[in-house]
């Protein structure tokens, strides 16, 4: 099975990697930061990679927010009030608030916001689709009028995965949600500070003083925003022993991402710690249905019997199990929706053999399959090796296109067939929040042109989804969401790898990291 990069291990990698010009000159209210790639998208609506969504969660604030406990919080909004049985929702915006132009935020630029996302993200589709009437009747006042009752509208307006309903000016949220906007104007905690941007290099945000935290202790995304650092600085340096090696000289501050290989050097050094975070996300294999051959779902669920969920998380997060959980389905584990629906048949070895003549008798003729393969999105690169190794062991004509993954980002939005530029398959993943029930998880939706990449078409999906949302209560919805999990091993729009926790690593001088996907409000040097 591949291996991670065995040189990075050495103490010799750390001391030979290069510096960073400037960067020790940083004043202590400069928090210096290392993405897990660079920013090549801005628009956090246009846009689902976690760098831009961590970006627009910068930027950006939204009428609702998740604490830590994935329970929904009033944000900008004030509250709101809900009549008519279900049927009108009216909500009051906080006083004060105010984009970074200076401009106050207004009713009307939410509701075009609302619009310009729900046009383009899963669960704001259903909330549109449900919305009879959207008005703001003054400058603090949104007003929904319903079709039907849609109790789940804070959930949808708080959500924090890609896209973000991130509130933006008007002028800005009236673009076509087909093109993404370039202007950064948003309310949030900090300015993007374009002038300073170097792509490949570097990007720069400032704090925003004009920014009205809510009252209440910040807990993930709810709560008080209270940005302690006047400025964040991005340092993008996209291979890991460099990554490390600034860290260990107080050349940045913070790691997203810490290399698992490593983690003993990390460890070891007096002026870092290395946190195995309570975040974790599940890793995905997404399929292309527009085209031969994972337009068959008879070929896509013949591979789940090829999927060894554990030699995917070894050969990207090492053989530590603590790091990681297989035995992994469609909802994150431990939470009210996860079950054991069709689990069973990720257990126990795999039968390659049995698998390559199941492909043929469900039509496999040999087509090239391409897989998109980040480099410098070290844990992607080494799954996409894997899964080029999977896809070979079982007679599948598999090779890998290696790029950046500003490259891979652009390339996987194309519906042309892999040899004009397309391809069949790339990996990814979703976060917590996002997997916690069917209308968020972006992967589930399977409503063909308008569905994520990769395009599935499943009825029997969209109609369970549908069903989950009626459901009267939680014993209800568990049922609907083994329905749910029974049906995704049916249609298989993607595979899941595996449950992961994010790793990681700071200088110690760093405190009050927030939970949840990177969030530079709250963080404190001491």
């Amino acid at each position: 099975m591949p291996s991670r990069r065995q040189f990075l291990g050495t103490a010799g990698a750390i001391l030979a990697a290069p510096r960073i010009v400037g960067a020790q000159g940083a004043a202590g209210r400069t928090l210096r930061f290392v993405p897990q790639a660079d920013l090549t998208v801005l628009d956090p609506i246009y846009n689902t990679a976690t760098v831009t969504l961590t970006h627009g969660a910068m930027v950006f604030d939204t009428l609702y927010a998740l604490d830590a406990g994935f329970n929904v919080q009033p944000q900008m909004v004030e509250g709101h009030v809900v009549a008519n049985d279900g049927l009108q929702w009216t909500l009051t915006l906080r006083e004060g608030l105010r984009f970074h132009d200076g401009e106050p935020v207004r009713g009307r630029d939410c509701v075009a916001s609302i619009r310009r996302w729900g046009a383009r993200d899963m669960f704001g589709q259903e909330l549109l689709a449900a919305i009879d009437e959207l008005t703001a009747p003054d400058d603090r006042t949104i007003r929904f009028r319903l079709k039907r009752p849609f109790p789940l509208l804070p959930q949808a307006l708080g959500k924090v995965t890609a896209p973000l309903p991130a509130m933006m000016p008007e002028r800005l949220a009236l673009t076509d949600p087909s093109r993404a906007v370039t202007e950064m104007i948003g309310s949030g905690p900090f300015r993007f500070n374009a002038a300073e941007r170097v792509s490949g290099v570097r990007v720069v945000y400032d704090k925003f003083d004009g920014y009205v935290p809510r009252q209440g202790a910040p807990s993930r995304s709810a709560g008080a925003k209270i940005a302690h650092m006047d400025r964040v600085e991005w340092h993008i340096l996209p291979d890991p022993a460099t990554a490390a090696a600034a860290l260990q000289q107080n050349e940045v501050d913070w790691l997203e991402y810490a290399p698992n290989d490593l983690l003993p050097i990390l460890r070891r050094a007096r002026n870092v710690q290395v946190k195995v975070t309570e975040d974790s996300s599940i890793s995905i294999l997404r399929f292309n249905h527009l085209h031969p051959p994972f337009d068959n779902p008879a070929i896509r669920r013949a591979l789940i019997g090829a999927l060894d969920q554990a030699a995917y998380m070894t050969a990207a997060f090492s053989e530590d199990r603590s790091l990681w959980r297989t035995g992994v389905g469609v909802f994150l584990p431990n939470t009210p929706m996860a079950n054991d629906a069709g689990i069973a048949a990720l257990e126990g070895p795999r039968d390659y053999e049995k698998v390559r003549q199941d492909l043929i008798a469900a039509g496999y003729k040999g087509e090239k399959v391409v897989v998109l393969q980040p480099m410098d999105l070290a844990f992607l690169k080494v799954m996409a090796d894997v899964a080029v190794d999977m896809f070979r062991r079982v007679g599948v004509n598999a090779e890998a296109f290696s790029a950046d993954w500003g490259t891979i980002v652009q390339r996987r939005g194309s519906r042309e067939p892999s040899d004009r530029g397309g391809w069949n398959v790339f990996l990814s993943g979703f976060s917590a929040a996002g997997l916690l029930d069917p209308v968020a998880n972006l992967g589930l939706r399977a409503n063909g042109p308008r569905a994520w990449f990769g395009w599935p078409s499943s009825p029997d999906l969209e109609r369970l989804r549908q069903e989950w949302m009626a459901a009267p209560d939680r014993p209800a919805q568990q049922a609907k969401a083994r329905e749910i999990q029974t049906q995704f091993w049916q249609d298989t729009p993607y595979l899941p790898l595996g449950e992961y926790f994010r790793i990681i690593a700071h200088q110690r001088n760093l405190v009050d990291i927030p939970v949840g996907m990177s969030n530079f409000t709250g963080v404190r040097r001491i």
